[in-house]
C-alpha cells in the first residue's frame, strides 16, 4: 500500500509541475515581442557551432589540467608497475613516465598531441598542483622519520651520515669549478651554482632507502637500524643545508643571507618550543579515529600549511616548512599512523606524479645532442657514485662495520630518486641550473636510484651468503613443519587451529611457522611495527590458548607469491596453509589474502555461489595467482576455506579418484595427534578399486580402532554434514566437485583443498629417470 501511495505522489509531482513549466513557457513567449531575439540556425551551422562548442570545452584549462591528471595518472601507474616488475622501485617508473611524456619522448615523435596536452600556458596549474602534492609529501616524510631513534642511536650514524654529505658536497662543488664557465647560467655566481650542485650529489632519498629496506627484510636487523638511521640524520642534515643554500642563492650574498638564515632559526625554535608542545596536549587528547573530530584535524593542516608559508615568505622553500611540521607531530604512533594514512594515498597516488610528469616536461634529453654532454654526464655520475657510495662505506668501515655492511650502506646511501629532482626542481626554479645541466643531473638521479638493487645484489653474491627471508631461528631440524601464510589477523587464528590439530602430540618433533606479508606501498618505516604487533596479536593469542608455540614471520613485500614459495621451499616445510576464510577475496581464491584484506563476501553468499545460483568457485582453484604458487611451490600446499573453524574432532574425506590415496596420510595425523574421528567417503567405489588404499585404512585400525571408517557417498546428507567440522579434498577433484554442483554442498563445513606436491615430484622424478 506504501509503495502505490509513494508512486501515485511522485508521478502527480512530476505532470502538474511539467504542465506548469510548459504554461509558463508558452506565456514567456509572448514577452519576445519587440525584442530582438536571434533566428534558429539551419542544421549545418548548428552542428558547426556544436562541434566549435565541443573544441572550446576541449581547450578550457579546466578540461586540460583534467585530461593532464588523467594521463599522467594512468602513465605513472603503468610505468610503476613495470618498474615493479623488474624489481625496482616504483619511483624509477614514475620518473621514466616523467620523461616519457615529457619533450624527451612524446614532444619528440607526437609535438602536436604533446603541444595539445601540454600546452605552455597550462604548465603554471600543473606546476601549482605538483608543490600541493610534494609539500603533502614532504609533511609524511616528516612525520615517518622516528626521532627517538635518532636519539638512541645517533653516534655511528651521525659520523655515517655526515660523511656521506660532507665527501660527495666538496665533491660536487669541485665539479662545479670544472664545468662552471661551460655550463652555469650567465649572471650566477660560482658559489651559488657550486652549492647546489654541492646539495644535489649529497642528498639520500629517506622514503625510497626505507621502502628497500623493507623490501630486503632488513628492517629489523643490525644494519637495517644503522641504515635507517643514518638516512633520518641525511634527511634532516640535508634539508637545513638546503635551506641555507636557497637562503644564499636568493640573498645573493653570503651577508645578506645571514638575515635569512636568522629568520630560518627563529622560525625552527618557535616551532619546536611553542608549537610542537601545544600540537601534542591536542595529539593526547585526540589518540584515535573516534575522538579526531574534522575542526582537530583542521588545526593540523592548518600547521602545515602555515609552516610552509611561514618558510615561503623568509625564503627557504615551502617544503622545508612542511618536512618541518611533520617532524614536530606528536610521537603517539596512531596518532601519526592515523594522519599518514590521511594524507599518503592523496599525495602518492594522485599529486606526486604530477611533480614527476613536470620535472619530466622540463627534461630536455634531446638537448644532450653531442657526445662531449654525454661525456659530462657521465662524469657527473661518476662523481655523484664516488661521493656517495664510496663516502658512505668508507665512514662507516671507519666507525666498525665489515666490509659487506659498509658497501651495503654505501649503496642504500646512494638512492637519490624523488628527493634529487626536488632538489634540482628547486634549482631550476631559482636559475641556478641550465637546462642541460637538469637534464644530465635527472639522469644521474635516475642511474644512482635503478643501481642500488643491483648493487645490492652484487655485494651479496660477491660476499657468498645471500641473505634469507627465513629467521635462523625457523631453520630447525624436526620431524614435520608447517608454514602458516594469513592476510587477515583473524584468519590466523583457524589456520594455526588447524596446524595444531596437526601436530599436538608431536611436541618437540614439530613446528609451526606463522607468516604475514604485506604490499611494501601499503606500509611506512613509521607504521611498520605496529602494523606487524596488530597483525599477529590474535594469531599470538590463540596459539597461548592452545599451549602451541608458533614462530612469526613478518615481511614488506613487492611480490607476495614469489616470496610466499621462496619461504616455503628454502625453509623446506612439509606443509604451507594459506587461509581465505568466509571472506573469499576478489579476484582469485587466493588473491590479494596472501598479504593483505579485500572485500568480504556474507556466508549467505558463499552458499549462493557454491550451490550454483552464483559461480564463485568455478574457475577460481585454477587462477594464474594460484597455479603459480602450486606450480612454483616444492612442498604440498593446503587451502582453508574458514567458515567458522573450531575444532578438528570430526573430519570427512571424499575421494574421488585414484589419486586421492594421499588424502589418508593426512587422516593418519589428524587420528594420531587430535583423535579425530574421521570418515572416508568412497564416491564411485574408488577405494573398491584401490587395495592400498583398504590396507592403509585397516593399519590405521589397528592402532587407533573406531577412529576411521568407510562409508559410500550416500553419507553426504544434510544431517551428517552438520555434525563434520572440516571436509578435507583434494585440489584436482575440488574442481570436479564444484562443477558437479551436488546439492549436499550448500552444507559443507570448513574446507581444506590439498595440494601434494610431493607425489607429482616423485612422479616427474620416476618420468625423468
Amino acid at each position: 500500500m506504501g509503495k502505490n501511495r509513494n508512486a501515485i505522489f511522485y508521478l502527480a509531482t512530476i505532470g502538474i509541475f511539467s504542465a506548469l513549466m510548459y504554461f509558463i513557457s508558452i506565456k514567456g513567449k509572448l514577452l519576445e515581442e519587440g525584442r530582438a531575439i536571434q533566428i534558429s540556425q539551419s542544421e549545418a551551422s548548428q552542428w558547426t557551432e556544436f562541434l566549435n562548442s565541443i573544441s572550446s570545452n576541449l581547450t578550457h584549462p579546466l578540461a586540460i589540467l583534467l585530461a593532464q591528471i588523467v594521463t599522467i595518472i594512468l602513465v605513472a601507474r603503468i610505468f610503476g608497475w613495470l618498474s615493479k616488475k623488474i624489481g625496482q622501485p616504483t619511483v624509477i617508473g614514475e620518473i621514466i613516465a616523467g620523461i616519457v611524456l615529457g619533450p624527451s619522448l612524446l614532444g619528440w615523435i607526437f609535438p602536436e598531441f604533446s603541444l595539445a596536452l601540454f600546452p605552455l600556458e597550462s604548465l603554471g596549474n600543473l606546476q601549482f598542483l605538483s608543490q600541493i602534492g610534494l609539500i603533502l609529501f614532504m609533511f609524511v616524510i616528516g612525520m615517518e622519520l622516528d626521532l627517538k631513534v635518532l636519539r638512541n642511536k645517533a653516534n655511528d650514524a651521525v659520523v655515517i651520515s655526515h660523511a656521506s654529505i660532507v665527501i660527495p658536497f666538496a665533491l660536487g662543488i669541485g665539479l662545479a669549478y670544472f664545468i662552471y664557465t661551460s655550463f652555469a647560467p650567465v649572471g650566477v655566481e660560482f658559489l651559488s651554482f657550486g652549492l647546489f650542485l654541492g646539495i644535489a650529489m649529497s642528498i639520500t632519498a629517506f622514503p625510497v632507502l626505507a621502502r628497500i629496506v623493507q623490501e630486503r627484510g632488513l628492517q629489523k636487523t643490525r644494519l637495517g637500524t644503522v641504515v635507517i638511521t643514518c638516512a633520518a640524520a641525511d634527511d634532516i642534515t640535508a634539508w637545513c643545508l638546503l635551506a641555507a643554500v636557497i637562503a644564499i642563492v636568493k640573498a645573493g650574498s653570503f651577508v645578506s643571507s645571514l638575515y635569512v638564515i636568522a629568520l630560518a632559526v627563529a622560525y625552527v625554535l618557535v616551532m619546536i618550543k611553542l608549537v610542537r608542545p601545544f600540537l601534542k596536549r591536542i595529539g593526547d587528547l585526540h589518540t584515535s579515529r573516534e575522538n579526531l573530530s574534522k575542526p582537530i584535524v583542521a588545526i593540523f593542516f592548518l600547521t602545515l600549511i602555515i609552516s610552509a608559508y611561514a618558510t615561503e615568505v623568509i625564503g627557504i622553500h615551502a617544503l622545508f616548512g612542511a618536512f618541518m611540521a611533520g617532524a614536530i607531530m606528536p610521537e603517539n604512533t596512531k596518532f601519526r599512523n592515523i594522519f599518514i594514512e590521511k594524507v599518503e594515498d592523496v599525495s602518492l597516488v594522485l599529486l606526486l606524479p604530477l611533480f614527476f610528469v613536470y620535472t619530466g616536461l622540463r627534461t630536455e634529453i634531446g638537448l644532450l645532442n653531442d657526445p662531449y654532454l654525454w661525456k659530462v654526464t657521465g662524469m657527473i655520475i661518476l662523481v655523484a657514485v664516488v661521493g656517495k657510495f664510496i663516502g658512505s662505506a668508507i665512514a662507516a668501515r671507519f666507525v666498525g662495520q665489515n666490509w659487506k655492511d659498509s658497501l651495503t650502506i654505501g649503496a642504500l646511501m646512494n638512492t637519490r630518486g624523488l628527493m634529487e629532482l626536488v632538489v634540482l626542481n628547486i634549482g631550476y626554479d631559482l636559475g641556478v641550473l641550465t637546462p642541460e645541466i637538469f637534464a644530465m643531473m635527472v639522469i644521474m638521479a635516475l642511474v644512482t636510484t635503478f643501481m642500488t638493487g643491483p648493487a645490492l645484489d652484487l655485494i651479496n653474491w660477491s660476499f657468498r651468503k645471500k641473505p634469507s627471508l627465513i629467521p635462523e631461528e625457523i631453520i630447525q631440524q624436526s620431524n614435520y613443519r608447517i608454514l602458516v601464510s594469513f592476510g587477515h589477523p583473524e584468519r590466523g587464528r583457524s589456520l594455526v587451529r588447524l596446524a595444531h590439530s596437526m601436530t599436538r602430540k608431536l611436541k618437540g618433533n614439530a613446528s609451526i611457522t606463522a607468516m604475514h606479508l604485506s604490499p611494501v606501498d601499503e606500509l611506512n618505516y613509521f607504521n611498520q611495527a605496529t602494523y606487524e604487533r596488530e597483525s599477529f596479536a590474535p594469531l599470538i593469542q590463540e596459539s597461548q590458548q592452545l599451549h602451541q608455540k608458533v614462530t612469526t614471520l613478518f615481511k614488506a613485500s613487492s611480490n607476495i607469491e614469489e616470496d610466499i614459495v621462496e619461504v616455503a621451499n628454502k625453509g623446506n616445510y612439509d606443509l604451507l596453509l594459506i587461509g581465505v576464510g568466509q571472506s573469499i577475496f576478489e579476484g582469485s581464491l587466493l588473491g590479494k589474502v596472501l598479504g593483505f584484506t579485500t572485500r568480504i563476501i556474507s556466508p549467505d553468499r558463499i552458499l549462493n555461489q557454491v550451490t550454483g545460483k552464483e559461480n564463485l568457485f568455478e574457475n577460481l582453484p585454477f587462477d594464474e595467482r594460484t597455479r603459480s604458487i602450486i606450480r612454483a611451490s616444492q612442498v604440498p600446499v593446503g587451502v582453508l576455506i574458514d567458515k567458522g573453524f573450531k575444532q578438528a574432532d570430526r573430519i570427512f574425506i571424499p575421494i574421488f579418484s585414484s589419486k586421492d590415496d594421499f588424502l589418508v596420510k593426512y587422516a593418519q595425523k589428524w587420528i594420531s595427534n587430535s583423535g579425530a574421528q574421521i570418515t572416508l567417503i568412497d564416491t564411485g567405489d574408488q577405494v573398491k578399486n584401490r587395495p592400498e588404499i583398504k590396507e592403509a585404512i585397516r593399519a590405521i585400525e589397528h592402532v587407533a580402532p573406531h577412529h576411521i571408517q568407510l562409508s559410500p557417498e550416500t553419507y553426504l546428507n544434510t544431517d551428517f554434514l552438520k555434525t563434520q567440522d572440516l571436509m578435507v579434498v583434494s585440489f584436482k577433484s575440488w574442481k570436479k566437485l564444484v562443477e558437479s554442483k551436488k546439492e549436499w554442498l550448500s552444507e559443507i563445513p570448513t574446507v581444506l583443498i590439498l595440494a601434494d606436491k610431493t607425489t607429482e615430484k616423485a612422479k616427474s622424478e620416476n618420468l625423468s629417470n
